[in-house]
């Protein structure tokens, strides 16, 4: 059966929810959204600010650098550079006009003022409440599933926005996605006339192609992008995967450790981003393959993670970049003529291998697993092309394609769960 025009809108739609520019980590950025939100609804600076967050946003919060902040780190700094600085005009780039004054008034008022943290009992794993008081004054601000879903905000006690949500349907907000599986999706990249995404990729391509060469070329965390090439240059073994790798890596490099550049998200993550389109972008340069094979593989790519994203949801303690690679592996195979066949083993193979690994927060060492993700999903390729792939009963691996996808979703969305407290428990420990 054909896709219809209102198919190819809904296709659409989750692309402009999933693709969107952030500037640093998603979850602090949030943080720093809803605390400009509260300082405007408060109206003055606040003498005290509560946040109330589930264990997911603490977990990656928690180590990774405050962009635009003077390399500060976790929810307090996020919050407080918000309220002094932030422009909630500009969702998940709340951030960007941030001024060296803005960083020293932050400093000083984490200096005077309360600012405490304590954990949300929420069934969401994206979840969080912003609270800010002065004097007889108050306000707060509250979002869940998404990082810019502002769901109740109150001023002095009385509603001011109050949307009604269902703490447990992480998607209820978003566009139906009963539309997403494979074969959907190839049809789509197919058939879609290129015009009517071209601005959402193109975008996608400049942004993240841009904080990955920002990465290589500077000092962010370890440089486990630049430093893959480099050793690889030493023993002249520069192979596409390599270039894979270390493109990748070299974003998340820079976006970890505090870097100002935007990225292109995919499922609520810049790294999931640029795990989904960097190693594509890099294969269409090796192949020399034109500008509009390269969109069609990245709807290939970024609609395949988003798939896989909507049944684990946005935070878990399951490795986003898995399902990114998967979504880049599939775009590659998809750009090198690959049948639907060989995009389902390609997928299929990459989640057979890589599947276990877990997310501890986002932090410097998320760019070294993304290098390890891509490296299985052209493994992944490789076999794919080969028409080789593991079979139904080799562990997680179901018959059909999508019956291991939904088996590894429901691996990271429910049998996960006490490996996320047990995760946190322990990076909350001294």
């Amino acid at each position: 059966m054909e896709l219809t025009d209102f198919d190819c809108r809904n296709f659409i739609a989750i692309l402009e929810e999933e693709l969107v520019p952030a500037l640093g980590c998603t979850e602090p950025i949030s943080i720093a959204y809803a605390g400009a939100h509260a300082r405007a609804l408060l109206g003055k600076i606040p003498e005290k600010v509560c946040i109330k967050s589930s264990g997911n946003i603490i977990k990656n919060v928690k180590s990774v650098i405050v962009p635009n902040s003077g390399n500060m780190k976790g929810i307090p700094a996020a919050a407080a550079i918000g309220i002094i600085g932030g422009n909630p005009e500009k969702g998940l780039e709340v951030l960007a006009d941030i001024t060296e004054e803005d960083i020293q008034q932050t400093k000083d008022f984490l200096a005077r003022v309360p600012c405490t943290v304590s954990v949300l009992n929420s069934v969401a794993s994206l979840h969080f409440i912003v609270e800010v008081f002065a004097g007889n004054d108050s306000a707060s601000v509250e979002i869940i599933h998404q990082h810019t879903n502002i769901v109740h905000t109150i001023k002095n006690g009385k509603d001011v926005i109050s949307v009604p949500f269902d703490p447990a349907s992480a998607n209820a907000a978003l566009t139906d996605r009963s539309i997403l599986s494979v074969k959907k999706i190839l049809e789509f990249a197919d058939t879609v006339a290129i015009e009517r995404v071209a601005p959402l990729l193109d975008r996608q391509i400049a942004y993240n192609t841009r904080i990955s060469q920002e990465g290589m070329e500077h000092q962010y965390g370890i440089n486990a992008g630049a430093n893959i090439l480099e050793a690889a240059q030493g023993e002249q073994a520069v192979t596409f995967k390599v270039r894979a790798q270390a493109a990748a890596a070299a974003g998340s490099d820079a976006r970890m450790s505090g870097c100002t550049l935007p990225v292109v998200t995919n499922s609520g993550s810049g790294n999931q981003g640029l795990t989904a389109s960097l190693p594509v972008i890099v294969f269409a340069e090796e192949k020399k393959l034109s500008h509009e094979k390269l969109l069609r593989g990245l709807l290939v790519s970024n609609l395949t993670a988003i798939h896989q994203k909507t049944r684990i949801g946005r935070l878990s303690a399951y490795c986003g970049a898995v399902s990114a690679a998967c979504g880049s592996g599939a775009g590659i195979t998809y750009l090198a003529g690959g049948t639907y066949e060989q995009v389902c083993k390609t997928i299929v193979n990459t989640l057979a291998v890589v599947s276990g690994i877990v997310c501890d927060g986002a932090k410097p060492s998320c760019a070294a697993k993304i290098a390890t993700v891509v490296d299985a999903a052209v493994n992944a390729h490789y076999l794919a092309m080969k028409n080789q792939a593991f079979q139904a009963g080799d562990g997680i691996v179901k018959d059909t394609v999508e019956k291991t996808i939904a088996g590894v979703g429901s691996i990271a969305a429910d049998g996960m769960r006490e490996t996320d407290k047990v995760i946190l428990q322990i990076m909350v420990e001294d």
